[in-house]
């Protein structure tokens, strides 16, 4: 269900901003990884944004397009 919302994000930048950038946001609780509030999927994968920050195997901007779910919310 994409959103066609996008925007781009650099090795090391952290989730939190980039999804600010575009108007959207990502749940948060403890902010240290142990709850997992702020799981979010990337490429099939589910990380913790608040103890993951972007990761790239070069050092070209990375477009990042946004889905939400309709049942959380943003």
């Amino acid at each position: 269900m994409p959103n066609n919302v996008e925007t781009y994000a650099f090795e090391g930048d952290d989730w939190f901003s980039i999804v600010k950038k575009v108007g959207l946001e990502i749940p948060t609780g403890c902010l240290t990884g142990s709850c997992g509030a702020c799981e979010i999927d990337v490429n099939g994968e589910t990380v913790r944004a608040c103890i993951s920050n972007i990761k790239s195997k070069n050092k070209d901007a990375l477009r990042v397009s946004f889905t939400t779910d309709p049942f959380w919310g943003n």
